[in-house]
């Protein structure tokens, strides 16, 4: 591998780990991501990475993105985030993926820095809700809402990230 492709290849997986927590801040992660891989497969003329596979990333970012907003009407109000929350955030998923990598290694690392951001953003907003009047606070149904669509678009997020690096690495 010449220098340029390797370079070519580790800024294609910055761009795919960023789409990937990106959804954590409710940014569409998953278009990132879809993106990414097509400007590669384009670069590398469809070489391992074919239209089928564009095919299956477009559904499951489809999937995800309709879940996200249907969960989003259908439970939770839109909050935005906080700077605890955020840090919270980095600090859940650094902790999370040290937890992780060493049972399940690089897909620890993924699943782990996660669940250990959702988890960090989630502790933060509860005790948030405490210091609030009763009046001010979410209910909980709103915010369990919000965090299922989280997590159901990460949960697909990390689908498009498996396929695409099974597919270019198989």
């Amino acid at each position: 591998m010449t220098p340029l492709e390797f370079a070519g290849l580790t800024v294609f997986i910055l761009v795919l780990l960023i789409g990937f927590f990106s959804i954590l801040m409710g940014l569409p992660g998953t278009l990132v991501i879809l993106f990414d891989v097509l400007v590669y497969a384009l670069v590398t003329g469809f070489d391992r990475i074919g239209i089928k596979i564009l095919l299956v990333l477009v559904v499951i970012s489809a999937i995800a993105e309709s879940l996200e907003f249907l969960l989003g009407i259908t439970w939770a109000r839109r909050y935005g985030a906080s700077k605890r929350g955020v840090t919270a955030s980095i600090i859940g998923g650094v902790i999370g993926a040290l937890l992780l990598t060493p049972v399940f290694l690089g897909l620890g690392a993924l699943i782990g820095s996660f669940l250990g951001a959702l988890l960090g953003a989630f502790v933060v907003e509860i005790l948030n809700q405490k210091d609030l009047k009763p009046a001010a606070r979410a209910g909980f149904g709103a915010m369990m809402g919000r965090l299922t669509g989280l997590f159901a678009k990460g949960l697909c997020g990390l689908a498009m990230v498996i396929i695409s690096l099974m597919a270019i690495y198989s």
